[in-house]
């Protein structure tokens, strides 16, 4: 046994000792996006695939962007065909956009789904390969990416995904139903640029589900099982997802901080930027640090809440295309889920739960994920999110489907604290179906 030189964890010979901190460059603060020429210019981009969807492209993100870069005498072509929750179709589409357009640098200007599918065609286009080959196992093959991608630049304009600090692109797997995604260092953007401001026009339930997008990565990433209980790796090279670990650490703790703070606030008031900045910062430092930690349990149940969906169509979102956006997806199922994990580690459920502002004086072990769980509960309904997995079309009869395209999320289940099975499964879609 080897004594801790890192608060919080135990080192044990023949298990990992050492954590690694990747991130790309950030460029933080109101009319950010109005210096993205230099930003390109910086990156040696002459022609640039500017990314973004229909919706956006009417935003002033993207207006701000397409000025600034046609003053810069900067070639540029826009996609606006990205997918409001992306799909293997589409981003195969956006990939060989990407592969005709003979682009030396990419812009993504959006949400998550913007950005993941500026990513994916970033990969397709600079290393062609069968769709699947990259995608990650079991559901496709896991191929490594093999090697630098063209910069891209993105720039987020929801407060939620953290997808310009991560290595993952997430996507529904339409021939089964379910999400999965690629994930590899290699995938996070060049660099970010992430200008607060453009949250004051977002409806209010994107606010929601969003800010609940924040808090899973953030108490997810805390929560995580530790990087020292990995065994040692032979070739020196770590995983994306490689445990909770003192970095990461710092960032989620601040970021449950302001989430706790803000959350509620920016949902209640358009006009309350001091809530609504605090929430992009949030986004951002949880964005940086699950993408050197990962999450587990809660996003490994979402994917099959998602991609299983049937009618769902939430206020905020575009009507007659169902879904259940992502941050809705993760936190119908997060009371549940850390109800079954606060069992391990109940001190960091218990902080977790104190840095949202939850009212808990000194309670046990065994009472630490009832009093968490009902803390998240409380959030959600102030903000008018759907009640449990019921909320968003689904009943008892759905649990074994739902279970099935969880299962097969081992990538993000081997993160969580403890192991999960099928049953456990089970029980956490069980008690997710309503929660009051």
């Amino acid at each position: 046994m080897m004594s801790s030189c890192c608060h919080h964890y135990q080192f044990v010979d023949g298990n990992e000792s050492i954590f690694t901190v990747d991130f790309n460059p950030i460029k933080y603060g109101p009319c950010a996006l109005e210096e993205l020429s230099f930003d390109v210019r910086s990156l040696e981009m002459s022609r640039v695939a500017l990314f973004t969807d229909r919706k956006v492209l009417s935003l002033e993100p993207v207006e701000i962007a397409i000025r600034t870069l046609r003053k810069a005498r900067i070639d540029f072509e826009v996609y606006d065909e990205v997918s409001i929750e992306p799909t293997d179709v589409s981003f195969q589409e956006a990939a060989r956009f990407a592969a005709e357009g003979r682009f030396d640098g990419f812009v993504s200007i959006g949400g998550g789904s913007v950005i993941d599918t500026c990513k994916a065609a970033n990969l397709y286009s600079t290393y062609p390969a069968e769709f699947l080959d990259y995608v990650n196992a079991p559901v496709g093959r896991g191929r490594k990416v093999p090697g630098a991608l063209t910069p891209h630049i993105a720039c987020p304009t929801t407060s939620g995904t953290g997808s310009e600090c991560t290595g993952i692109a997430v996507f529904d797997y339409l021939e089964h139903r379910v999400k999965t995604g690629i994930a590899s260092s290699r995938l996070k953007p060049a660099k970010a640029i992430i200008d607060p401001t453009v949250t004051a026009s977002l409806p209010a339930a994107v606010v929601a589900a969003s800010g609940f997008d924040v808090l899973c990565h953030a108490l997810e990433s805390y929560t995580a099982k530790p990087f020292t209980a990995r065994d040692m790796p032979a070739d020196g090279e770590r995983p994306l997802s490689q445990g909770s670990n003192p970095y990461s650490d710092m960032g989620c703790r601040e970021a449950l901080r302001l989430t706790g703070q803000y959350l509620i606030r920016a949902f209640q008031d358009a006009s309350d930027d001091e809530a609504r900045h605090g929430m992009m910062l949030a986004a951002t430092l949880a964005g940086i640090a699950f993408g050197n930690s990962g999450v587990h349990i809660p996003h490994g149940m979402s994917y099959s809440v998602a991609g299983l969906v049937r009618d769902y169509c939430p206020s905020g979102y575009p009507q007659g295309h169902p879904l259940v956006p992502h941050g809705i997806s993760v936190v119908v199922n997060a009371p549940a889920a850390f109800r079954f994990t606060a069992r391990t580690n109940s001190e960091r459920h218990i902080e977790g739960a104190r840095l949202l502002g939850a009212d808990i004086g000194d309670i046990g072990a065994d009472e630490v994920g009832e009093a968490l769980g009902r803390h998240l509960e409380n959030m959600m309904r102030s903000t008018d999110m759907p009640n449990g997995i019921s909320g968003v079309g689904y009943r008892q009869e759905d649990i074994e489907h739902l279970v099935e395209g969880a299962f097969i999320q081992q990538r993000l289940l081997n993160n969580a604290p403890c192991e999960v099975s099928r049953d456990d499964l089970d029980s956490m879609y069980s008690q997710a179906i309503r929660y009051w």
